[in-house]
């Protein structure tokens, strides 16, 4: 214990010390459609963004676009399988997964998933070799060896699943949007080894994890964000957060938790004392900037929105409030880093 101590105030002070942030740049990306969430490409320095009918390919440094995946119908998100070259979509209208590659950018196979109705967040596990995708309609998972691109296996979850976390020792944390719960997977075994309630948590939707401090950060629609300890499922921390989150991360380097909402903030989270977690700052984005993507080297945060017609709102218990229409041509990308 005392040497755990010891390591999590070494955390802490660290953490003191960490600087503002601030909105670096802002580039206008345009093209057609919504978005969903976004990926970071390490290797390529290059972002997947989900558009809603295809990908778009952004280099991180410049802002330009560079490529495009088309015909992904209703896609949600890119899981990328880096030691294999490759990357999944999840196309939720037309139930299925696009693999295509991330050097050529061309479409490599499209695997259905009969079973699995509305893939939306999907994920790759390394250890495994396996892509995740979890299926928003029909309550479950579709499991795909990604060195044969095949479905291998379908996995129930009882809830509608959201965003999903991979600890990198064969367990899959994903949160239950409409039952308020928290799911523990064992890849291996393929089954369900924990169901964990979230009190004080309405709609989970933002899930980011500190592997090596056992913690999970759950983003909450009613504006809220659980720390959530990884091993034994309990609420740790409830702290506040803007409205509308979709997504949150977490900087194992620099101790920090970022989490994105609908309202136009980015909430930023630092270690407080024993195992506890505090509100560093609150950065002003603009509305809309719900999702994000981490690069955990240069320690930047990408957030991507538009110009609407009317101000976004966040989804609500039970039905989703309608959308605004954003305006043709504005969707544009945020860097968010390191205040000058």
């Amino acid at each position: 214990m005392g040497a755990w101590l010891l390591a999590w105030g070494s955390v802490v002070c660290a953490a003191a010390g960490a600087a503002d942030l601030a909105v670096l740049q802002t580039h206008r990306l345009g093209g057609e459609g919504g978005w969903d969430y976004l990926s970071y490409d390490e290797t390529g320095r290059r972002l997947f963004i989900a558009r809603g009918s295809h990908v778009q390919v952004v280099d991180a440094d410049s802002g330009s676009v560079v490529g495009d995946i088309p015909a992904t119908p209703g896609v949600h998100g890119v899981a990328l399988a880096a030691d294999l070259g490759k990357a999944y979509a999840s196309n939720g209208r037309d139930n299925s997964i696009t693999v295509f590659s991330t050097g050529s950018l061309e479409t490599l196979a499209r695997i259905p998933t009969p079973a699995g109705l509305g893939p939306d967040f999907v994920a790759y596990d390394e250890d495994s070799h396996q892509v995740l995708a979890f299926n928003g309609k029909s309550h479950n998972l579709s499991i795909i060896d990604a060195r044969n691109d095949r479905l291998v296996r379908m996995l129930a979850l009882g809830g509608r699943p959201e965003a999903a976390v991979i600890d990198g020792g064969g367990r899959v944390f994903v949160e239950l949007e409409d039952r308020n719960e928290l799911l523990r997977l064992d890849l291996a075994r393929a089954e369900v080894t924990g169901r964990w309630p979230l009190p004080g948590c309405d709609e989970p939707a933002g899930l980011g994890l500190d592997r090596a401090g056992r913690t999970l950060f759950v983003g909450c629609h009613n504006k809220t964000l659980l720390t959530v300890d990884a091993d034994k499922g309990a609420v740790m921390d409830t702290l506040s957060i803007g409205e509308g989150v979709d997504a949150t991360a977490f900087d194992p380097v620099h101790h920090q938790v970022f989490s994105a909402q609908a309202d136009g903030t980015l909430t930023v989270l630092q270690p407080a004392a024993d195992r506890h977690w505090a509100v560093q700052q609150t950065l002003t984005t603009r509305p809309g900037a719900r999702t994000l993507a981490l690069d955990p080297v240069r320690h930047r945060v990408y957030l991507v929105t538009a110009e609407f017609e009317s101000t976004p709102t966040a989804p609500g218990q039970g039905g989703k409030k309608a959308k605004p229409s954003p305006r043709p041509g504005t969707f544009s990308l945020m860097v968010v880093g390191e205040a000058p």
